[in-house]
């Protein structure tokens, strides 16, 4: 198996689901006595928080480059961010090193591409809901997204940054989460992208009104192709 490299701490709750995703998956491929062999570069995600201007970002995009380079060194083949959010900075921590960085977008992206969704609704954080370094690699595989919900935008802006990136999943967050995906199904969305890695923790993936793609389930599965050698 090919040794992977994970940048993450953006939460650590994000980093935790990606390690069992990952683990999960490379049992289910080969057997029962395998686990994934990983770098994890886990950074201060204080460090990470509330980027605002582009000033912010710079810094980000140097944490991240910084974090990529390590992981190259101690031997990863390929790396994934995982945080859909710090792929606004894909582009500078891939021109940084040598070996491929998997896009979550991009990911995403085929799956639906290959599923033949047209229309699908965006969940995340702010950021990833109405810039275009997320929605533009979505359209690209045929995905017509609708406009985001500015109400929606700073109801997830809350319930990610406040509660699930500490490890806090309520009853409200749940039903909140519920009636805007009831909402988009009325509103013409063939789907729903959970486009941050907590969200899967008050979204029933599996068993909902309109199919769910959780981008972090789906990376994760990107990662163990390259793991076994498949990416």
């Amino acid at each position: 198996m090919r040794k992977l490299g994970l940048i993450g701490g953006m939460s650590w709750v994000s980093t935790r689901t990606y390690y069992e995703h990952i683990n999960r998956k490379v049992q289910q491929r080969t057997d029962a006595r395998h686990s994934a062999p990983l770098l994890i570069e886990s950074l201060d995600f204080s460090q990470l928080y509330a980027l605002h201007d582009e000033a912010d970002w710079d810094r980000a995009a140097a944490i991240l480059v910084d974090a990529a380079r390590r992981l190259e060194q101690a031997g990863a083949t390929a790396i994934v961010i995982g945080a859909n959010s710090m792929h606004r900075e894909y582009d500078h921590v891939a021109e940084a090193v040598q070996v491929p960085i998997l896009h979550i977008a991009e990911c995403v992206g085929e799956r639906m591409g290959a599923d033949g969704v047209k229309s699908a609704a965006l969940f995340g954080t702010s950021n990833v809901m109405t810039e275009s370094f997320y929605r533009r690699r979505l359209v690209a595989h045929g995905v017509d997204l609708l406009p985001p919900d500015l109400a929606n935008v700073e109801t997830l802006d809350r319930i990610i940054y406040d509660e699930l990136m500490v490890g806090k999943a309520t009853r409200d967050a749940e039903r909140k989460l519920k009636t805007m995906i009831t909402v988009k199904e009325k509103e013409g969305a063939d789907a729903i992208v959970l486009a941050c890695t907590e969200l899967e923790m008050v979204v029933d993936v599996d068993a909902n009104v309109l199919p769910i793609y959780d981008s972090t389930r789906i990376h994760a599965e990107k990662a163990v192709e390259w793991i076994l050698g498949e990416g």
